[in-house]
């Protein structure tokens, strides 16, 4: 395995900014997520990894030598594709073995290769099968292998859940984090899903508009976010615009008060509240700070999500599902109720990044 270093990497198509000066580093062993909107320049800069797309300018290194006037099969990358991009006509074990074959490696090492492969990701009982005779799972599992037979300097995986449901991408998810760290492959994944990116990586890459917005940890990110767009992006979140009142309290465009200890250094020009429904705690009634009233309660099993009014804004609480004995229970929407939170977990960012 290999450092990927992309520096000051840049992609224009005409006069329209696909990437624009982007430096990241991805340790050895390590899993970076590129997270964004659609069009964000996510995949334009893993393709230009891959050696799929030249940039118009920058650098892509792997360790300390200069790929980035390679091309892409000369580059040693092992790419999964969001479309599993299979060959129909060929089995499970010759999709496997197709880049190695490209790659003039003999019959009988070929054949120990793809045997490894496959047992890798617990296919070997179908290393027969055509793809059309497996399940999306094992079709994703089956490009999975054939990026990994070739021992790939960087592994780099486009959207490659999005075509699987609900339950089976959980699945397939702690699958290939189990590989990666268990193989140390340095790993440069695009995502638009932020469930998959908070469990999968070590750090995130948060862009929008081909430029990056925020890096850091999962919950670096999640916990304290540079601005209002990771804020919400990065998981769902309360976003109140207005501006600090003083040390404890944060005054709404509508000129609602709200708690927050912001004695610590938090920025003056910060123009959002942001909170995340979690951290708020619902108590029926209006003994506390912040009142309201219950517009919506949706049950979701062990969790129940609470929308609030708050004056003329609205705050949504996320809150374990209540016994039947306790007074939220019997909450229903109209009923007044007061929101809590500890001082200290809003935080005050700017709206847009500076």
């Amino acid at each position: 395995m290999a450092q990927l270093t992309l520096e000051k990497l840049t992609k224009r198509f005409g006069t329209s900014i696909g990437v624009e000066g982007l430096d990241l580093a991805v340790h050895e062993g390590e899993l970076v997520a590129l997270l964004g909107p659609s069009g964000c320049g996510k995949t334009t800069t893993l393709r230009m990894v891959a050696g799929f797309l030249p940039p118009t300018s920058g650098r892509v290194l792997f360790d300390r030598e200069d790929v980035t006037h390679l091309p892409a099969y000369k580059r040693a990358t092992g790419m999964v594709f969001q479309s599993y991009a299979l060959f129909p006509h060929m089995s499970a074990a010759d999709n496997v073995g197709f880049g190695l074959e490209m790659r003039g490696i003999n019959a009988v090492e070929r054949k120990i290769k793809i045997a490894d492969a496959l047992k890798l990701v617990r296919l070997s009982h179908l290393a027969d099968r055509l793809p059309r005779q497996l399940s999306g799972g094992q079709q994703q599992r089956v490009a999975l292998a054939r990026a990994l037979v070739i021992n790939p300097r960087i592994f780099l995986l486009d959207e490659p859940l999005s075509n699987l449901d609900a339950k089976l991408r959980a699945e397939v998810r702690l699958e290939i984090r189990a590989l990666q760290q268990r193989l140390g492959l340095t790993t440069l994944m695009v995502t638009h899903d932020r469930e998959e990116a908070l469990t999968m990586a070590d750090r995130l890459v948060v862009m929008e508009g081909g430029r990056v917005r925020q890096i850091g940890t999962p919950q670096e990110l999640y916990d304290s976010p540079k601005d209002a767009f990771v804020a919400d992006f990065v998981g769902r979140c309360n976003i109140v615009a207005g501006r600090r009142a003083n040390e404890s309290q944060f005054r709404t465009n509508g000129g609602l008060l709200l708690p927050v200890d912001v004695a610590s250094g938090e920025r003056g020009d910060a123009d959002a509240f942001a909170l995340r429904p979690e951290r708020i705690a619902v108590v029926a009634g209006e003994s506390g700070e912040v009142r309201g009233r219950v517009l919506a309660i949706t049950y979701m099993g062990a969790q129940s999500e609470y929308v609030v009014a708050i004056g003329d804004e609205t705050l949504v609480a996320v809150r374990p599902t209540p016994d039947a004995s306790e007074p939220l229970a019997t909450l229903k929407p109209n009923d007044p109720v007061s929101l809590e939170w500890d001082r200290k977990v809003p935080r005050l960012v700017p709206q847009t990044a500076s």
